[in-house]
């Protein structure tokens, strides 16, 4: 999952990227309000964590606009104030739950896990192409009804094609799905965990499920043969 941290203290700001990192997320950080709402509105989040006092603009102004845009990534919202006032204006502007500082990391992590699975359960149901089967909200992924694991990135890049099966994903867009806005990672990266989902989920010629698009991309196909 992508995640936005739109924080401008660096010491906690660098200890939420640590923590949701490894919990696998791709992570990108944003240290005033004016840039957390520029990426918010311009790129793909499953979900950001919001402080409310920030510069340039606040938590609340970030949300209230970024609603006003139409953007619907779930927000969880960071704060020192702890009255039901407050609480109600963050809820009202937008935000989707409310965590008051300080607060220990692990709640923090288990609300973030609760938004992801709510978000993922209110998109859809399970993603099926073919014989192959991806439950968005518990990460579970089948094929001819054999559960097969999957690396985190591996299962990013799956759930990325079979949401666009029939569409063809560009190496940029690839990596805007599985990787935060401050990493490289080469077309050759790219092949590497294309050739490795492969592998994992058993697709091979002349019934391949994940098609190579020569000098564009990869594809899922939306026509693909049942069990």
């Amino acid at each position: 999952m992508r995640i936005l941290v739109i924080e401008d203290e660096p010491h906690l700001a660098n200890a939420l990227h640590e923590a949701l990192c490894a919990q696998g997320h791709a992570v990108d950080v944003a240290h005033d309000g004016l840039e957390g709402l520029d990426l918010l509105r311009g790129a793909p989040f499953d979900l950001a964590v919001l402080d409310v006092m920030l510069p340039r603009r606040s938590g609340l102004e970030v949300c209230r606009e970024a609603r006003a845009h139409g953007v619907e990534t779930p927000i969880l919202m960071l704060t020192a104030r702890d009255t039901l006032q407050d609480k109600v204006q963050g809820l009202d502007a937008g935000a989707d739950d409310y965590l008051v500082k300080p607060f220990e990391l692990a709640e923090l992590l288990a609300r973030v896990r609760a938004l992801l699975r709510r978000n993922a359960t209110q998109k859809e149901a399970v993603l099926v192409v073919g014989d192959l089967s991806l439950d968005p909200a518990t990460g579970e992924v089948r094929r001819a009804g054999q559960e097969i694991k999957l690396g985190r990135k591996e299962r990013a890049l799956l759930e990325a094609l079979m949401r666009n099966a029939g569409r063809t994903l560009s190496h940029d867009q690839i990596i805007a799905h599985l990787w935060d806005l401050s990493a490289e990672p080469s077309p050759e990266v790219v092949r590497a965990h294309v050739k490795g989902l492969r592998r994992a989920i058993g697709d091979q010629a002349p019934s391949r499920l994940i098609e190579t698009v020569h000098g564009l991309g990869y594809r899922m196909s939306a026509h693909a043969p049942g069990p």
